[in-house]
């Protein structure tokens, strides 16, 4: 059995892709050898073959891989697109979509999983986290299940596609607020009911910053925005990731031209959008918006040319924003960004009912609030997460007006029934039992 996945072309010369799939980075999945009738699966670069995972040979390869981390003493696991592996027997050409329909949470992805986990994953009680693309909430229930013994948890990406248009990465549309709310609301409560745990993010190293695209990354802004999205994630069943310069507010630095960016998939649709018959300007307003480069770019520990980064020459172009924007100035205001992160890993840590609660959604009909309730045998906690950035009247219930205001992101000291929320206000109240 091969390692990769081959097929003959088709046409009369045999000269066409095999299916009409689509590479996540724009083109054909499919690359012709030279000299040959065959092509192989990519469905990422053309460089990143496809492994065949129904090849014995293959899986045991990958299990000593994970093993060779193992002894150098990692204790976690990223795995990349992993409900990607398993394909089809049969490939067919699609035509309602890109082809993802047909691999995506594939016919024996929980076969391999419960495989890897039983030779590599339970032998060292690794924690494990399953990237999985286009998934369902059924399938990550059993991802994530422990007696499905398969992984310890799952990034899934639907609340990440609410300002796609039609669902395309590269088309820019307004944020559909209402869908994200009921994502959020839907995804807690179905995971919670099948024994399923979240993986809760905003940001990685695929994705342009939540700050700017969820709200707003105006300076005005910059502190309520930031610690808003923190904490609509932190208060939330699962376990919150934090990316790299989330904890000190960085935001996308929206470069000017093309030379500034180096993502392959950001130069190939750079290219794409423009035959498609896009603009230079409009390009760059896309590229600006959707380049995974936003969130890769140097980190900003200080307000210098190079960000405190290196004194070399990084890969990535530095954000203007380190002028305002980096970690010495964070440490040394004790009401920055980065310890409000660190008060909410504390609140996590002291409180379990932030870890283990039952979730509620919770004013449901207000149009810009994302709130719920988490609740255990020892306490019961509002969490209110308001999108706006004009005040915004809301009645509290009366229970819990004699609660005690875990967390503000705006001071607030005292409650009372009817409350104005600020822009972008975060408000958790605490209710012992």
């Amino acid at each position: 059995m091969i390692s990769i996945i081959f097929k003959k072309g088709k046409g009369a010369k045999k000269e066409l892709p095999p299916t009409n799939w689509k590479s996540k980075f724009g083109g054909s999945a499919w690359e012709k050898l030279p000299s040959s009738d065959d092509f192989y699966l990519h469905l990422f670069d053309v460089t990143q073959a496809d492994l065949n995972w129904s090849n014995p040979e293959v899986r045991e390869a990958l299990y000593q891989v994970v093993d060779f981390w193992v002894q150098k003493g990692v204790e976690g696991l990223r795995l990349d697109v992993l409900n990607l592996i398993s394909k089809p027997d049969k490939m067919e050409d699609d035509f309602i979509g890109d082809g993802r329909r047909f691999y995506t949470d594939g016919p024996h992805i929980h076969e391999y999983l419960k495989e890897l986990h039983a030779k590599t994953f339970s032998k060292k009680g690794l924690v494990t986290v399953g990237e999985m693309s286009s998934t369902s909430i059924a399938n990550s229930i059993r991802y994530s299940n422990p007696a499905e013994k398969e992984l310890s948890m799952v990034f899934h990406f639907h609340h990440l596609k609410v300002d796609y248009k039609d669902g395309e990465k590269w088309q820019l549309d307004q944020v559909r607020f209402a869908e994200l709310k009921e994502l959020f609301h839907t995804w807690q409560v179905d995971m919670a009911s099948g024994n399923g745990w979240d993986a809760l993010f905003w940001n990685n190293h695929d994705q342009p910053r939540a700050l700017g695209r969820f709200t707003s990354d105006q300076p005005e802004f910059h502190y309520q925005a930031a610690t808003l999205l923190a904490a609509t994630i932190h208060l939330m069943r699962g376990t919150p990731y934090i990316y790299m310069g989330e904890e000190i507010g960085m935001i996308n630095p929206r470069f000017e031209h093309i030379e500034s960016y180096s993502d392959i998939e950001t130069i190939n649709h750079y290219r794409l959008l423009q035959e498609e018959g896009l603009s230079e300007r409009e390009t760059m307003e896309v590229i600006q918006a959707r380049s995974r480069d936003n969130s890769r770019i140097p980190m900003q520990w200080e307000n210098d040319e190079k960000a405190g980064f290196t004194t070399g020459t990084p890969l990535y172009s530095v954000s203007d924003s380190v002028s305002w924007i980096n970690v010495r100035d964070a440490l040394q205001d004790p009401d920055s960004i980065f310890y409000f992160y660190k008060k909410l890993i504390e609140l996590r840590k002291t409180h379990s009912v932030i870890q283990v609660g039952n979730y509620t959604p919770y004013f449901v009909d207000e149009e810009r609030v994302i709130s719920y309730l988490r609740e255990n045998e020892e306490a019961t906690l509002l969490a209110v997460h308001y999108y706006g950035e004009e005040p915004y009247k809301l009645e509290l219930p009366e229970a819990f007006l004699q609660g005690e205001i875990l967390l503000s992101n705006v001071k607030r000291n005292q409650l009372a029934k009817h409350i104005s929320l600020a822009p972008y206000e975060t408000l958790a109240v605490l209710l012992p039992k």
